[in-house]
């Protein structure tokens, strides 16, 4: 199968570990294919335990979606994608790596202004959200709850 996604797909277990807790998928400057990085998602938290309600995995794609298109609009190199579950399998981060050092700006809510509400959508999504400057770029994180509580 070939498509834009070159992906390097690792199942990191910590000892006595029975689910994969991480995945990172790498795409070089070409567009990566946003339903493979969400159907990674979907296939990371099925084999991660028990899998959460069908609202969670769905807010975890729609914010590896944003993410993702944020790193190839706004970044000129390419980006990386790692999911990683907790130990204890409550909560999924969401990593985005990319080669721009500008880090993220949430801009003013504005009803009326067509895109530039993908980090909305994010921070409300998260239980947590952080961007930290690297020395080639950035990473943009934000973490899921997958308890049944959901999120705040």
């Amino acid at each position: 199968m070939e498509n834009s996604l070159k992906q390097q797909a690792r199942n990191v277990r910590t000892p006595g570990a029975r689910r994969p807790l991480a995945l990172t998928c790498t795409w070089e400057r070409t567009v990566p294919d946003i339903a493979e990085a969400r159907r990674a998602v979907t296939d990371l938290l099925r084999q991660a335990g028990r899998p959460p309600r069908r609202r969670v995995t769905e807010d975890a794609c729609l914010i590896v979606s944003e993410l993702v298109t944020n790193a190839v609009r706004h970044a000129p190199g390419p980006c990386s994608l790692t999911l990683n579950v907790s130990p204890d399998g409550r909560s999924l981060r969401i990593t985005v790596r990319d080669s721009s050092p500008r880090l993220p700006e949430v801009q003013p809510r504005d009803p009326g202004r067509i895109g530039g509400h993908g980090l909305h959508l994010v921070r409300s999504l998260s239980v947590r959200f952080h961007a930290t400057p690297r020395a080639t770029g950035k990473d943009v994180s934000a973490t899921v709850s997958l308890d049944d509580a959901g999120h705040g």
